[in-house]
């Protein structure tokens, strides 16, 4: 998928959380995509977006994104490349997309996404201090997915996170849209619509995480998991390959907790469950609470996604 290296330029984790800061306190717009929907829920259509999101400077976050992201192309070579390329797959398992471990080993890759919304106030941009607490507790390991939209509302618990050795984080785009160089929709949400766009979804978030992180993420989910196999090919030219899943654990943050609870008994040795970390009042937290001891009593061991998936 291409080599992981360092993006066009470093973005400090100061920087990072001075720039969720000013969009927490309102100086700093977000944009106005939806609440995440993951595959299986619907939702409502997408707003109108508010223009781009930006730094604290005032600066469109996308602005810098012309130089080179990685060793590989830059935008205006990746552009010229898959500008003329048609889709042949869409959808949460589009060709190039990771829906498992690909391994029979006894071990579940617990992945959660964090979204955002249209406003740092949004009930997208909460933060479940419950589960991950519950995370700690049992000691499993995880992938978190964090937005941009996410990480400037939680500028302090983004970089929390991203130092806790128990968790992986992944990116999660910068808009939370599906992933396409057509335009195309999931669940209510408006995909990118063009190879511009979705190089600029991936790559405006993968400068975020990598100041964050002080490395490249190597992993990215659209939102609503949906993207087309040309977009694939685009999130690798930033050294990041797409995963989905293999069992929906939260159906979006919508289940009760024995749903939950459910979802997580019927998860077998491989496979990824997805889930959000971003919606407190909902029962993801406490379906967790009832189902992750006994996803360990059966003998599964919770790994995170780089350790049985190489670059």
């Amino acid at each position: 998928m291409g080599p992981q290296t360092h993006c066009m330029s470093e973005v400090t984790r100061r920087s990072v959380l001075t720039w969720g800061a000013a969009v927490t306190a309102g100086l700093v717009s977000s944009c106005a995509a939806p609440s995440p929907h993951p595959v299986g829920v619907t939702a409502a259509a997408a707003p109108t977006d508010a223009g781009p999101v930006r730094m604290a400077s005032g600066a469109p976050l996308t602005a810098p994104l012309t130089a080179r992201a990685t060793a590989g192309l830059t935008r205006a070579e990746v552009i010229h490349t898959y500008d003329r390329m048609v889709p042949t797959s869409w959808g949460p398992d589009a060709a190039g997309t990771i829906t498992s471990l690909g391994t029979s080993d006894p071990v579940v890759a617990l992945t959660f996404d964090a979204c955002g919304g249209p406003t740092p106030r949004s009930a997208g941009c909460g933060y479940d201090r419950a589960l991950i607490g519950l995370l700690r507790r049992y000691e499993a390991r995880a992938t978190l997915f964090l937005n941009a939209r996410w990480i400037a509302a939680n500028p302090a618990v983004a970089d929390e996170l991203a130092h806790d050795p128990l968790f992986e984080i992944g990116n999660h785009g910068t808009r939370h849209r599906p992933l396409s160089v057509t335009g195309r929709s999931a669940y209510g949400e408006k995909g990118t619509r063009s190879v511009a766009e979705a190089y600029d979804e991936v790559a405006g978030n993968h400068e975020i995480l990598t100041g964050l992180l002080g490395h490249p993420p190597r992993f990215f989910r659209s939102g609503t998991a949906c993207c087309d196999d040309v977009a694939v090919r685009i999130a690798g030219e930033l050294g990041e390959r797409v995963v989905s899943f293999t069992v929906n654990g939260d159906g979006g943050a919508t289940f009760t907790a024995p749903q939950v609870a459910t979802a997580l008994h019927r998860a077998r040795g491989g496979e990824i469950v997805i889930s959000h970390l971003n919606r407190p009042t909902h029962q993801t937290g406490p379906g967790y609470a009832l189902g992750l001891p006994r996803l360990l009593e059966r003998g599964l061991r919770t790994v995170t996604l780089s350790e049985y998936l190489t670059a």
